[in-house]
């Protein structure tokens, strides 16, 4: 879809057709990303958490999660640069 460029103050903007906001889920905020000469537009989630609780019980599932760091360290015994 070809779409102009307009001014919006001393910025430039476009128009996104309301079909394409609704088929991408865009709502009010999204994540502007520049990749080479190409602009991507990507939705923010609305609750950045969201799925956790299913891919932790995939995880659980699936015995992936494991301890990365054993809860049982002395975090107080030196040689840790904080």
């Amino acid at each position: 879809m070809k779409v102009n460029i307009i001014t919006i103050g001393n910025s430039k903007g476009i128009r996104i057709p309301k079909v394409l906001l609704e088929q991408c889920r865009i709502h009010n905020r999204v994540d502007l990303i520049a990749d080479g000469r190409k602009l991507i537009i990507k939705p923010l989630k609305e609750d950045p958490r969201e799925g956790w609780v299913e891919e932790f019980q995939t995880m659980a599932k699936n015995q992936d999660d494991k301890l990365v760091i054993d809860d049982a360290i002395d975090l107080d015994d030196g040689g840790w640069d904080w």
